[in-house]
């Protein structure tokens, strides 16, 4: 029974989690479209999100071109298909690896950073402190994060899948001395707009996804020092299961569409 009485409670407070999840997201929504709009802020956090993750990403998708690269080729080799690895290579990582673990490596970068950022300030009562003042802080520190993520994640997703992409004919230059230009010429041959498209509007749900579960673990954070790292925690564990579920929805979807 106590198993089972455990069982109903998480069950519970996960339903409750949901709701609150989603009345946050729907106040989102609401005074994205109020005014004053916190352009410069806006402007600020895309800054700062790009600029801090783009290394980060960059290196982890020269790596991830690297690697599936050189575990791709004996294969190939084996049934004579070595001259399909541009295409193989291209369309996996636009399609699927490259926008999962963009996503997965900015949840852990800046999701992680949004809980621990705004749970301070929660904990610090700073948030409060913009409430008497007048100062509408969802309006300041929330929608403008969220929105900030939005935008960034395709960028960065593009800009890792180039670098992945490069990677991979890096090795393919090397081991089958193949010409950049002849690799790359194989690469958009073999691309279609139905490759680009859901990929593209997939990463901006991801960024979405990224921002408001961050926001929401910051901006609901317990008070305590360890209520900001458990916030920090969380948003990165929860967003990571969001991300799959997302990644999932839209690749049963758009079988549908172009099946």
């Amino acid at each position: 029974m106590n198993t089972i009485f455990k069982i109903q409670e998480i069950f519970k407070a996960f339903l409750i989690e949901i709701g609150e999840l989603s009345y946050f997201g729907n106040r989102f929504f609401i005074e994205t479209f109020k005014r004053p709009f916190e352009f410069k802020e806006f402007l600020r956090q895309c800054f700062n999100m790009g600029n801090r993750s783009l290394l980060l990403v960059a290196v982890t998708g020269f790596i991830i071109g690297l690697v599936f690269t050189l575990q791709s080729r004996p294969t190939l080799q084996e049934f004579g298909a070595v001259s399909w690895m541009p295409s193989m290579v291209s369309i996996s990582i636009i399609r699927e690896i490259g926008p999962i673990i963009t996503a997965l490596i900015c949840a852990g970068r800046i999701g992680s950073g949004i809980g621990a950022e705004l749970g301070s300030m929660r904990v610090t009562e700073q948030i409060d402190a913009m409430e008497v003042s007048g100062t509408n802080p969802f309006k300041y520190l929330v929608v403008t994060r969220i929105m900030a993520t939005t935008l960034m994640l395709p960028i960065l997703v593009f800009f890792g899948d180039a670098i992945a992409i490069y990677g991979s004919a890096m090795v393919e230059n090397i081991k089958g001395n193949v010409s950049f230009l002849q690799y790359f010429n194989q690469v958009f041959n073999s691309l279609e707009f139905s490759d680009l498209i859901p990929t593209t509007f997939k990463t901006f749900f991801f960024g979405f996804a990224i921002g408001l579960v961050g926001c929401f673990k910051g901006y609901n954070c317990k008070t305590g020092t360890a209520g900001v790292g458990l916030a920090a925690n969380s948003a990165v564990v929860f967003t990571s299961m969001l991300l799959f579920i997302i990644d999932f929805i839209a690749v049963f979807v758009t079988n549908i569409f172009y099946d």
